[in-house]
């Protein structure tokens, strides 16, 4: 079957109540017309992911947003118009018609527009919103090729399309226009630095701050999706440290993961460079690809070489804090964010 009668076949497949994975630029996610809460409870159930984690609604468009939203902000609106389509996900007040399921009950929902071609054309032949997480099984690396999603997923999901591998790597930035200033709650694909340039200074949501791994009278569940302390994890324990203390992890049947190419080779059952130039963008879209590499030669650890927070390495170092085994191993610092 060819790239058109595939998506054309996928489209309709969404408008029956199917569920399709599909790539976009940052990961591969899957999808059920936002407005059928039954589609959207079988993404829940092939996932086994907890119905208190909100999903992300992509739109074709910035029209859609009529069926979607009660307001758009006016940095929220700046911000459309400067990275949509594209790695960012705003956080807007919900209309009635969005089903609770979608948004965890919240009066909020997340809503994006993906720069991806096949996404794009996706939607607006569905005639819907799509409402999609990351392809995989909930918690686990998420999936940046078909390849990915077949091998966890397969016969769940009706249909995958592959486009090719994700560009972008990592899942989209989110900011939330749900308080007086908007915050920041999971760095991603449009760098903070790149946000604040448009609408001025953001509140930031550390890690350490976000909910708890299930709601409960005494904590909200998450306000948008990916904010789980613990997420993205592959089965090897991974282990975040600085890079002076690399060596101290080689006497173990240790893989590295490493930001860029080494002056020396450590002694590691194998190591993973995500940029030999140490180039945030390249490194961003390897990261998830290679930490499942690592995860499939049956290490007793994954050691991750910490990066420098600046740009999107402030979404990789999430990426990694959540789905390393010791968060408190490093300080997460939001200085001159």
């Amino acid at each position: 079957m060819n790239e058109t009668r595939a998506v054309h076949h996928a489209a309709r497949i969404i408008k029956r109540g199917g569920i399709v994975a599909f790539p976009t630029e940052t990961v591969y996610g899957l999808g059920a017309d936002a407005f059928a809460p039954l589609a959207v409870a079988r993404i829940f159930e092939v996932k086994k992911r907890p119905h208190f984690d909100p999903l992300i609604v992509h739109v074709a468009g910035p029209d859609d947003l009529g069926r979607l939203v009660t307001d758009i902000p006016g940095p929220a609106q700046k911000l459309i118009n400067r990275f949509w389509p594209g790695p960012l996900t705003l956080v807007l007040p919900k209309t009635d018609e969005v089903p609770d399921i979608v948004t965890a009950g919240l009066p909020t929902v997340a809503v994006r527009m993906p720069r991806h071609a096949m996404a794009q054309r996706l939607i607006e032949l569905s005639g819907s919103p799509i409402a999609a997480p990351s392809a995989n099984p909930f918690g686990y690396v998420s999936p940046t090729t078909a390849e990915h999603v077949r091998q966890q997923l397969d016969d769940q999901v009706d249909l995958i399309l592959d486009g090719g591998p994700c560009p972008v790597g990592v899942e989209s930035t989110i900011l939330s226009f749900s308080e007086e200033r908007p915050r920041l709650l999971r760095p991603g694909g449009v760098p903070l630095e790149e946000i604040e340039s448009v609408i001025g200074k953001v509140e930031i949501t550390p890690v350490e701050k976000q909910t708890p791994d299930a709601p409960g009278p005494w904590a909200p569940g998450p306000t948008a999706p990916g904010m789980l302390p613990r997420h993205y994890a592959p089965r090897t324990p991974i282990v975040l440290v600085a890079k002076d203390e690399i060596d101290s992890y080689t006497n173990k049947k240790a893989g590295l993961l490493a930001f860029r190419e080494p002056a020396k080779r450590p002694a590691f059952v194998h190591t993973e460079i995500l940029s030999r130039k140490g180039d945030f963008r390249e490194a961003a879209a390897n990261l998830f690809a290679a930490i499942r590499r690592l995860d499939a030669l049956g290490l007793e650890v994954i050691v991750a070489e910490a990066v420098p927070e600046t740009g999107l390495g402030r979404a990789i170092m999430d990426r990694l804090r959540r789905a390393s085994c010791e968060d408190d191993k490093l300080n997460y610092d939001q200085s001159g964010s």
